[in-house]
């Protein structure tokens, strides 16, 4: 159905512009019409269309132009040209700059139309899907699911916290929400305007976190070309989330120490010092009084980080927020799915409730998704789980005797042992990256 949907008609020429809006109208559009480029230009900022229909060759500013404002505006706007057969080359030529496709003239109303109908479908999922993930990612930034006493301990912390402009470590296994405690914290504090940035520590080398995080000049390394901001430089104002801060190369450790100290940092190949107002929010996986006694992490860094800090029980832990978190992992992805499952069966939730998660929320999510995906009804039923929730193939050490470390060696060994040793496997079983699982072997 296009009934209402809101088409700009651009050309020239009177007879051919009234043509193409009475075919239009009459198929349900909202038609506008511009006699020109310029009208054109006009009506795009001032209006908002879900489909553009120009000819090519126009005096003044041509089809070319209004293409270049309208993706200016909407990247995701389609524009369909019209042209003449001499003209079939620049048409091309539009489409490899964005344009949806084009009619040759003389051409067949019917076949116009459907390249329209098609065109506006297109814009259609295009705004659902943008405004879908607009709004879970405005849920995500906001919400903490669980009202447990645990997560309600969180809370209350996280409320105590925000509005304090110190530096805070967040404690917790893979996949407990270390990153979502953090846009919390940014997103109460009042920092809230500024920018929110996150990078993982243990994602790339230490002269590429150097570069990440400080920026460079040209001509530091190969390939150092211009001028690079660093995440420091853009967060200035705002919030720096160092994730898997357990990872820091050593010698780095010195230079974020520094950073922390007076706020002064110098891009990669430079000579001056530089100075940006950021709030550093840290986390990591791992026990760092550990790491410190084996000598992998910087005392002082250690305590210059951790003026406060947050303690995330995984997911084993809180098991009466396991019955919030699937509902509410069920609905968004009834809606991503346009799905209309609105029950989750008892039996279903015994599987859930006796899983181990050892990759905690992640997984449960994960997991919620994938039944979504495969359930037929109106039910979530055990049938729709992923195997393993079914099976209990990855069963979490729970003897009390067990540190932590030795809890993570026996669980990598059974999520390596379940995927016959392939390491990518593994690591998604566990919820984490492959490159800290191969670390995590190492170590």
């Amino acid at each position: 159905m296009v009934e209402d949907f809101p088409v700009l008609i651009v050309d020239d020429d009177r007879r051919m512009r009234e043509l193409l809006a009475e075919i239009f109208t009459a198929h349900g559009y909202r038609v506008m019409c511009a006699a020109d480029g310029e009208e054109a230009v006009r009506s795009l900022s001032q209006d908002r269309f879900g489909l553009v229909i120009t000819d090519l060759q126009m005096p003044q500013r041509d089809g070319l132009g209004i293409l270049q404002h309208a993706l200016s505006i909407d990247s995701e706007l389609p524009v369909i040209l019209i042209t003449g057969h001499g003209s079939v080359d620049s048409a091309i030529a539009a489409m490899k700059q964005g344009a949806y496709d084009y009619i040759e003239k003389p051409f067949d109303p019917e076949e116009l139309l459907l390249v329209a109908e098609r065109a506006a479908s297109h814009y259609r999922l295009s705004c659902r899907a943008r405004e879908l993930h607009e709004t879970l990612e405005k849920v995500r930034a906001h919400e903490l699911i669980g009202s447990g006493p645990q997560m309600a301990k969180v809370k209350k912390l996280v409320a105590q916290i925000a509005s304090l402009d110190v530096s805070i470590l967040i404690q917790g296994e893979t996949g407990t929400g270390k990153e979502l405690v953090a846009r919390l914290i940014h997103n109460s504090s009042r920092r809230r305007e500024r920018k929110f940035l996150p990078v993982n520590c243990g994602g790339v080398t230490e002269s590429l976190l150097e570069s990440e995080l400080f920026g460079h000049e040209p001509g530091a390394f190969t390939g150092a070309n211009v001028m690079k901001k660093g995440l420091v430089e853009l967060a200035d104002g705002g919030t720096l989330f160092l994730d898997e801060i357990n990872n820091m190369p050593p010698m780095f450790q010195a230079k974020i120490l520094r950073f922390l100290q007076d706020q002064s940092f110098m891009r990669v190949g430079g000579a001056g010092e530089l100075h940006a107002d950021v709030r550093i929010v840290a986390a990591t996986n791992i026990d760092l009084a550990l790491e410190i006694r084996e000598k992998r992490f910087r005392d002082d860094l250690y305590y210059r980080l951790k003026v406060m800090t947050i303690k995330l029980p995984p997911l084993r832990r809180r098991p009466d927020d396991i019955p919030e978190l699937a509902y509410y992992f069920l609905q968004k992805y009834n809606r991503l799915y346009e799905k209309n499952i609105n029950r989750i069966q008892n039996t279903t939730f015994n599987l859930l409730n006796d899983y181990p998660w050892p990759g905690n929320v992640r997984e449960l999510e994960n997991s919620i998704s994938s039944a979504v995906i495969m359930a037929t009804g109106s039910t979530l039923t055990p049938a729709s789980l992923p195997e393993e929730l079914k099976t209990g193939a990855v069963s979490f050490p729970r003897a009390e005797s067990l540190n932590l470390q030795e809890m993570e060696k026996t669980l990598i060994a059974k999520a390596l042992d379940k995927t016959n040793g392939n390491k990518a496997k593994a690591a998604r079983l566990l919820g984490i990256d492959t490159s800290t699982l191969w670390r995590k072997l190492k170590r």
